[in-house]
């Protein structure tokens, strides 16, 4: 039985930027690993980067720069030239160019995207974003609407939403970011100015809720002297002035009113039961019960 000698395509590429490599491909096929091998290989991707590069600039004006995306075109011609079998019988170009196209769209799919979004959801966004381009040529004026975006892409308009939701995504806007009134002045603020912060009297809101009974609880001498010393700022010796008594005396009380209202707090944390959803535990308030500063 006469034996088939492998198929090989001879046709010449369409493109200029296409040489006629099938004899190299046929050496290197039947190159073991080694410098030889890796000589020819080299030749083969110098001879097909220029239609790398045109491959690459199909995708310009989208975020990247042209010359990451030379680098990424160029990485899956390498890809290709090591994955491509001559023996197949098809052209490498017919190979090549979507391994290229593919390895450029991995790149815009998992780099260039701010925030993470489902693969489902940039689908969306580049069938929205093709449709909404094709339609803006036929609708001069205006914007496609969302019903006509939905109706020329065969999408709901609730998918229609989503993908336009998911180009807000695509970027995002930095915090140093400048922005102008609209006055037209010369005076801009960045996007950090204008963002809340958070209240620090938030913090100390539970503390004020725990000790409110128990500081109610006290004598009316000892919540005035306490109020004094804590809310007053008044030093020990003239609330003892003010009291008629020593300022040992005034010291004494402050500590001894603290520490009662810390033990109080803390006992009904520890009684109280737990609650289903967990939640912060009341803690002694800060001021209330700070040891006494030293007199002024």
């Amino acid at each position: 039985m006469p034996t088939r000698s492998p198929r090989t395509s001879t046709k010449r590429p369409a493109h200029r930027d296409a040489p006629d490599t099938a004899e190299a491909f046929r050496t290197l096929a039947a190159l073991p690993p080694g410098p030889r091998h890796d000589t020819v290989r080299d030749r083969i991707v110098e001879d097909w980067l220029p239609m790398a590069d045109r491959l690459a600039g199909r995708f310009r004006n989208r975020g990247e720069s042209t010359e990451d995306l030379r680098q990424v075109a160029a990485l899956g011609l390498v890809k290709a030239v090591d994955r491509y079998d001559p023996e197949r019988g098809s052209a490498f170009e017919s190979y090549a160019v979507p391994t290229i196209t593919g390895e450029i769209k991995r790149h815009f799919r998992d780099h260039l995207w701010t925030l993470h979004v489902p693969r489902r959801v940039q689908d969306l966004r580049n069938r929205v974003r093709v449709a909404d381009g094709e339609l803006a040529r036929t609708t001069p004026g205006r914007r496609p609407t969302v019903s006509e975006i939905a109706r020329h892409a065969c999408l709901s308009e609730e998918e229609v939403r989503l993908g336009i939701e998911a180009a807000e995504s695509f970027s995002a806007l930095s915090l140093d970011a400048v922005s102008t009134g609209g006055s037209g002045g010369s005076d801009g603020f960045a996007l950090m100015d204008v963002l809340g912060s958070v209240d620090p009297a938030l913090d100390v809101v539970v503390d004020r809720e725990a000790v409110r009974p128990r500081l109610a609880a006290l004598p009316e001498r000892d919540r005035e002297i306490l109020y004094l010393r804590f809310f007053g700022d008044m030093t020990q010796s003239r609330i003892a002035e003010r009291f008629g008594i020593s300022q040992m005396h005034v010291s004494r009380l402050i500590s001894r009113c603290c520490r009662r209202i810390r033990e109080q707090v803390l006992e009904d944390a520890a009684q109280r039961p737990a609650p289903r959803h967990p939640r912060r535990t009341p803690r002694p308030a800060r001021m209330s019960l700070a040891r006494p500063r030293p007199s002024r």
